[in-house]
């Protein structure tokens, strides 16, 4: 028994060994997860891949995973020994790790912002590289069509699988929405009174969007914005004032508006055909399918309409 409980104690001991960070340059410490062969990623080099954010005290602070698609960029230069440029540099296609970077030199260097309520001395990445695209001795114009080619694939695929993620989504996390022909789903929390709004009228709506994930890429309620990290303090939270039918907005988000009289809430699930569609926008990609929560304050017509039972010019 004495033997086998040393033999254990060593084996506990070598499983602990393996997951101990190494020094890398500067202060950064790293540890492997998945090492491929391959060449490493050098400066010039185009990088997707996909990478969590946290504080040392296991706070996310980002995640690729939210938004459904990886990072791309192409691989620049250090601008500190030890920093994420420098981290990238230890990987090659297929490989994965986590790095400590230091958090005070990332605010010195790069004019990062540091976290709130945190005293970490590193901010935590575990990055999976998918695909790296050597810039080698490519000509300009051929390094940028193989990065077309990729980027052409990838949109094929988030194409090709909308409708399974919208689907699965609808399934499990939506109980029998109603579906318009345009194909917005839609289910309704709060019914509301009176009339809807017809087009030229305005509404005064509050809004949460969200990716299919449940991420939060932008609210106008500021209790909202501050629990997803996305508060802005130079933006006003306040209910959205839209004219609608004069496509002052995205098709299923103006359709989801006047399905509802004042006082409604409830969830639209908009295909990117009413959202974004192939071209996608700023912070959100093609072929994404999006979430509003929404709840109408205020119908403000566009003309005085007569009182139920009242005949105009009475």
């Amino acid at each position: 028994m004495k033997k086998l409980a040393i033999i254990l104690s060593i084996t506990v001991l070598g499983l602990a060994s393996c997951k101990q960070y190494k020094k890398g340059e500067g202060d950064m410490m790293y540890k492997m997860h998945e090492d491929k062969k391959g060449e490493a990623i050098k400066d010039g080099d185009f990088v997707a891949f996909n990478a969590t954010e946290k504080t040392e005290g296991d706070s996310v602070l980002y995640s690729s995973y939210d938004y459904d698609r990886p990072s791309l960029l192409v691989k620049e230069p250090s601008l500190f020994k030890g920093d994420l440029f420098a981290a990238l540099a230890l990987l090659s296609e297929g490989d994965s790790a986590t790095f400590k970077i230091n958090i005070d030199s990332m605010v010195a260097k790069m004019g990062r912002p540091k976290p709130a309520d945190t005293t970490s001395k590193y901010l935590v990445y575990t990055i999976k590289v998918d695909k790296v695209i050597p810039k080698g001795k490519l000509t300009d114009s051929l390094f940028r069509g193989q990065i077309d080619a990729y980027l052409k694939v990838e949109m094929d695929k988030a194409k090709n699988g909308e409708a399974s993620k919208f689907n699965a989504y609808i399934g499990k996390e939506v109980k029998k929405p109603t579906v318009t022909t345009s194909g917005l789903n839609y289910v309704v929390s709060q019914q509301g009174n009176g009339p809807k709004a017809v087009v030229g009228d305005t509404i005064l709506v509050n809004y949460t969007g969200r990716f299919l994930t449940g991420k939060v890429f932008d609210t106008s309620v500021e209790v909202v914005a501050k629990k997803a990290g996305t508060f802005n303090v130079q933006r006003p939270y306040e209910p959205l004032k839209l004219p609608v039918g004069m496509k002052g907005s995205i098709p299923g988000f103006e359709e989801g508006l006047m399905l509802f009289p004042q006082g409604t809430k409830a969830k639209l699930i908009l295909p990117s055909k009413l959202a974004y569609g192939e071209q996608g926008s700023q912070g959100i990609a093609p072929y994404t399918p999006l979430i509003f929560e929404i709840e109408i304050i205020k119908i403000i017509p566009a003309t005085a309409r007569p009182s139920v039972g009242v005949v105009p010019g009475s």
